[in-house]
């Protein structure tokens, strides 16, 4: 089916003559991206359903699952990477200007998609994809221990998150690093593999490829992260030293340090300190300790019904896996939440583990913003291909946005989560969204931009990537290891992304821009409220803003949508102004404290 599919395109390309109409062109062009979005779905679809089983059944052992990965995976691969479809997609190029907007963003999807799996260089996809799905089953089939006993991700998370015990926080933080050992080799063969495999088609290396997609080269991209982390800079600064101070004492430690030690963020990988601040009055977790984690999915839906968006499928509820694991089971899941569009169309599920707390109940409404965006786009207007976010940071903005609101007091209160009369100090609640949103720029654009930038584009030595991790860690986030941490470790390896979702982490920190923008428009030109007190249920402009935003998928280009949604080019501004407030109290906490990170960011 396949070849005869691709024999019928090459045959209308042999009477394809010079010197044809608009029409005529657009009509060859429109003929083969139906060809090829009808096989691509398929394939797509079954690869898809493997990885889907890969993730959520881990058996060790298994090598029936791996295999049907790596099959799956394979003709996905022959076919975007073809040589028919990358000449035939860049024939129609060689006639852009009869080409319709559509037909020229479909075909530069066709040949991004050509890049990552170039038939020319068949034998290096494949040995690729098997080193990959390797690496997963490496990765969340790991056994992590405390004291020899087995522990959960979500446990190790616990402790970091509500142990004042150093040494019981030392146990944990290093048992989530010891995967990184396991994967040091296998990192360094995939990190060169992914190179050679898209520079076949003439990109420098697999960052810049993935770069690429934004319409930016790497050195644009990396000036964007630098920029980000100089703007908001002074503000971490001064977080940094109140959290060096707040949590030596919560330990018990008479020297403050000059860096913080890693074990002592509330974080696997210190990209989130929040857990760090209790608000006064507000005790989230002792509410939604109350409920059950199918309770804190039905609020997340209900918050979308409210604005207007349709019920999610029932085959979401059948297909998806969205709790923990229950003890008596002999297999594991992968533990990081994600969503799915398995098919483009209409198999929507997500992947997580929710427990009745603050931080999965946030999560929910996080990865439903993800399915409610894979709803909006598919849709008979946004052809297969571009079935995707604006860019990939919109994505993420759209799912941390709705995590952000899920949070804000008026819509806790409207939900009865908290009462009405419920006293809060609005100082740390600001303090504590800023060391959720602010402590994560640095670590984003700053540690893993730079750190996966090093490691595809200057081909970072495996005897390197300890010292590189923690060096920009310290230049970065003010964080250094408990100890010495020599290259036998492999830290920066067991953050997922660096495995799984290579070469892309400056979408999250975009995405945290692009997300305080879209809060900004939305508090103050569609609810006219404050921006630190929203409320978003039930109010329909809200929803139609958002339908807007993520219907039209990636047939727009991601500058213009931005400006057109919210009035202005993409921006920090917004995000520096919520914070505003609570710069100066900070600096009033820290009178008389030594700051140890320099007065200007070292970048």
């Amino acid at each position: 089916m396949l070849k005869r599919s691709i024999y019928l395109v090459a045959s209308l390309f042999l009477i394809w003559g010079c010197g044809q109409s608009d029409q005529e062109v657009q009509q060859q062009a429109q003929t083969f991206l139906d060809s090829y979005s009808r096989e691509f779905q398929q394939l797509y679809y079954t690869s898809a359903k493997a990885e889907w089983e890969a993730n959520t059944r881990i058996v060790e052992g298994d090598t029936a699952t791996a295999n049907k990965v790596q099959r799956a995976n394979e003709a996905l691969a022959n076919f975007t990477g073809s040589e028919e479809n990358i000449e035939k997609a860049q024939e129609l190029m060689e006639n852009e200007d009869q080409l319709t907007d559509l037909q020229k963003k479909q075909l530069d999807a066709v040949l991004y998609a050509a890049a990552n799996n170039p038939q020319i260089v068949d034998s290096l996809v494949s040995e690729r994809i098997r080193l990959e799905n390797k690496l997963n089953n490496k990765l969340f089939g790991f056994d992590y221990k405390i004291q020899g006993e087995s522990v959960s991700t979500n446990e190790i998370d616990r402790i970091l998150k509500e142990s004042v015990d150093p040494d019981e926080r030392l146990e944990a933080w290093e048992s989530s690093k010891e995967v990184g050992k396991v994967l040091k080799d296998g990192l360094a063969k995939v990190r060169d593999l992914r190179n050679q495999t898209v520079q076949a088609l003439n990109y420098d290396n697999y960052f810049a490829y993935q770069v690429s997609e934004y319409g930016m080269t790497t050195e644009e991209m990396m000036n964007l992260m630098d920029r980000l982390n100089r703007e908001l800079y002074p503000l971490f600064r001064e977080l940094h030293t109140y959290a060096r101070y707040e949590l030596a004492e919560k330990y018990g430690v008479d020297e403050v340090p000059e860096m913080l030690p890693a074990h002592w963020v509330p974080n696997r990988w210190g990209q989130d300190w929040n857990a760090m601040i209790n608000v006064e009055g507000a005790d989230l977790n002792a509410e939604l300790n109350k409920k059950s984690g199918e309770e804190l999915v039905q609020i997340a839906e209900d918050f979308y019904v409210s604005l207007g968006f349709e019920e999610l499928p029932q085959s979401f509820y059948e297909k998806s896996s969205l709790y923990p694991l229950p003890d008596s089971v002999d297999y594991k899941k992968n533990n990081h939440a994600s969503a799915w569009h398995l098919d483009l169309e209409d198999d929507v599920r997500s992947l997580m583990s929710v427990e009745p707390n603050a931080e999965w109940y946030e999560t929910t409404h996080h990865e439903l913003g993800h399915v409610y965006y894979f709803m909006a786009y598919s849709n008979p207007d946004v052809p297969l291909l571009l079935r995707t976010g604006a860019n990939r940071a919109f994505h993420e903005a759209i799912g941390s946005l709705m995590g952000l609101a899920s949070m804000q007091k008026p819509y806790l209160e409207s939900i009865g989560i908290l009462s009405e009369d419920t006293q809060t100090n609005q100082t740390k609640q600001l303090l504590k969204e800023a060391l959720n949103y602010i402590v994560f720029i640095p670590f984003s654009s700053g540690v893993m931009s730079n750190f996966e930038h090093d490691l595809y584009a200057e081909n970072l030595p495996k005897s390197k990537f300890n010292e590189r991790w923690w060096e920009l860690k310290r230049k970065y986030q003010g964080i250094a290891p408990p100890s010495k941490r020599d290259s036998t470790y492999t830290d920066a390896a067991s953050k997922t992304h660096i495995i799984n979702d290579a070469a892309q982490y400056y979408d999250y920190a975009m995405s945290y821009i692009i997300l305080f923008q879209l809060h900004d428009h939305i508090a103050n030109e569609i609810l006219n409220q404050d921006v630190h007190a929203t409320n978003y249920y039930a109010k329909p402009g809200v929803g139609q803003f958002l339908s807007n935003l993520m219907r039209p998928g990636a047939t727009k280009d991601w500058r213009k949508l931005i400006k057109d949604m919210t009035g202005s080019e993409i921006s920090a501004e917004p995000m520096l102004n919520y914070f505003d407030p609570l710069m100066e109290w900070l600096k009033k906490e820290n009178e008389g404290r030594e700051y140890t990170l320099p007065e200007e960011p070292a970048i």
